[in-house]
Order: C-alpha cells, then sequence, then structure tokens
C-alpha cells in the first residue's frame, strides 16, 4: 500500500451504517454542494484478527453453488473485505459520491488457500482516481493477511465509475475503447434468477445496496428495477469454473450491462490447456440469451 500508515479499526464497519451515512452525505451535497478536490484519502483502513462465520461460509457456498469446503472462496473473500473498503469510500475526504457508483471490473490474485478458522487482518484502500468519458474512476484496493504474518495471500482491485461526476483536473481520455463485437455462442450453462436474488446474495455478503434489494428501492436510485450484485455473478461463474483453478490463480472480471432481476442469463466456459495437458486458463462470458447483449466477461488464470 502506497501512502500512510492505515487506520486501524477497533471492530469490523456495519454496512448498513455505512449506507445510512453514504445517503446522508448524498443529500447533504446535493442541498450544499460539494467542494470535493481531486485527491484520494491520505491513507486506508485495516481490520486485525477477522474470523469468517461457519454458518456464513456454508450459506454463501450453497448460494453461488460452490462446493462445501473448509477453504474460504475467493468471492467470500471480496465480501468479507468488502465493508473495509466501504469504509475507505464513505471518508470524508473520499472524493466520489458513494451511492450510484457503477462496478467496472474486478480482479483477484489469489496465492493460496485460506481456512475458514484462520484469523486474517484485512486492509483497504483507494488509488488511481482518473477520467472516464461518463465520470471518474477509481479503484479501491483490498489486502487479506494472516494474522501477524505479512504475505499478502489474496489481494482485490475494484474498478467504480462515478457516473456524470467530473473533478476538476481530472482529464476525459481523448480516446476510450470500444467494446469487442460479441456473438453468443453456445451456452454452457444457464441461470435463472429470482427477483429475490439481490436480497439472497445481500444476506450472505451484507451488501445491502438499495439498487439490488426490490424495483422500489432501485428506482430511488435511477434503475428500472433491481440488478443482481456484479459480485455474486462473477462468483457463480468462477464456481462453475470448479477445482481445476487450483489454490494459486488470478480470477478477472469485467461488467458490461446490468443483470435486472428476475432474469435468465447464458454462459459460455472455455478452458486453455498448456502442452503438457495441465488447465492453464478459463475464460467465461454470460449474456441475455434473448437479446444477446453481454452482461459480463473474464477469466480465471494459473499462477
Amino acid at each position: 500500500m502506497t501512502g500512510a500508515q492505515p487506520v486501524i479499526l477497533g471492530d469490523m464497519p456495519s454496512l448498513s451504517k455505512l449506507y445510512v451515512n453514504a445517503a446522508a452525505t448524498a443529500a447533504r451535497r446535493r442541498v450544499l454542494g460539494t467542494d470535493a478536490g481531486a485527491s484520494l484519502p491520505p491513507c486506508g483502513h485495516e481490520v486485525r484478527g477477522v474470523l469468517a462465520q461457519v454458518g456464513n461460509l456454508t450459506a454463501y457456498q450453497h448460494l453461488v453453488g460452490e462446493t462445501a469446503s473448509d477453504v474460504l472462496p475467493a468471492g467470500f473473500l471480496h465480501a468479507l473485505a468488502f465493508p473495509v473498503a466501504m469504509s475507505v469510500m464513505n471518508r470524508d475526504d473520499f472524493p466520489l459520491p458513494l451511492l450510484g457508483m457503477v462496478h467496472l471490473a474486478n480482479t483477484v490474485e489469489q496465492h493460496g488457500p485460506l481456512l475458514f478458522t484462520e484469523s486474517l487482518d484485512i486492509t483497504s484502500w483507494a488509488e488511481n482516481l482518473r477520467g472516464h468519458r461518463a465520470g471518474t474512476q477509481i479503484d479501491v484496493v483490498a489486502e487479506v493477511r494472516r494474522t501477524d504474518q505479512s504475505g499478502v495471500v489474496w489481494k482485490g482491485t475494484s474498478t467504480y465509475l462515478a457516473r456524470g461526476v467530473f473533478l476538476p483536473g481530472i482529464d476525459k481520455p481523448l480516446v476510450m475503447p470500444e467494446p469487442a463485437t460479441f456473438a453468443a455462442p453456445d451456452p454452457t450453462a444457464q441461470w435463472q434468477l429470482g427477483v429475490d436474488t439481490g436480497r439472497a446474495y445481500a444476506a450472505v455478503s451484507g451488501d445491502f445496496n438499495p439498487i439490488h434489494l426490490s424495483v422500489l428501492s432501485a428506482k430511488a436510485l435511477g434503475m428500472r428495477r433491481s440488478i443482481a450484485h456484479g459480485m455474486y455473478l462473477a462468483s457463480r461463474a468462477l464456481a462453475d469454473v470448479g477445482a481445476v483453478k487450483g489454490d494459486s490463480f488470478r480470477w478477472d472480471v469485467a461488467f458490461e450491462a446490468p443483470v435486472f432481476l428476475p432474469a435468465r442469463v447464458a454462459l459460455d466456459i472455455s478452458s486453455v490447456h498448456s502442452g503438457a495437458g495441465a488447465w492453464h486458463r478459463s475464460d467465461y462470458v454470460a449474456w441475455n440469451p434473448r437479446s444477446g447483449r453481454r452482461h459480463f466477461s473474464g477469466s480465471v488464470t494459473a499462477l
């Protein structure tokens, strides 16, 4: 992590309180305006001695289709670290509004297994504030270590877009890459997602962002219906890749179009093997089988 030493938090932040505070901050900015500059918080946040709850782990594994195991899935670790990341985004000196931010992409590097019985230290900070043709984007990084050990076992970088927010001194890129044309392949799986999918994932992840919970709460934030959590979708794709990925891998996902609930999602997973026949990488893509519009795509690569 760059910059000053992180602020050590005594307890894991409450996501519900963070969302309430974010709503209050948004209301205050609408009334009073904001003088937010283009600078990042000078330090991150850290919570030490975090233990996963086995009941929550079991519910998560069941929901996303992971095999029951004592090992914490990479997507579960994202959810475990999310409150710490949210607390950084909720700081008064965080330059972008938290509510309404769009999750563009995520990259995870996993360097070995972590067990639910292990005590973990979680650190998060913000970096790489930059322009986007539709607003301003930022990376929020989280790292997970075993308590009292220095080596990073899990690192996640989430890229968010504050749509319509243009900060002074942050230039829009002159050219943005156009998304590649997409022709839907034959799916290897189809998911049927109910209207309660967002609430079910919120119950195991703690992420009760209103855009995922109901039609009414989503409409209040400008969505026509509630949408599925991006990391729920990506975690299901990772579970579909399966145990072939091993314990050390890089997991990438880029989100393109939201999945409005209820929904049917088509998924294709293709694998690449080395010359020796060993698994090297799996690529995945998900789309709307009716419209052919791509929802997200990514890869899982051996480290």
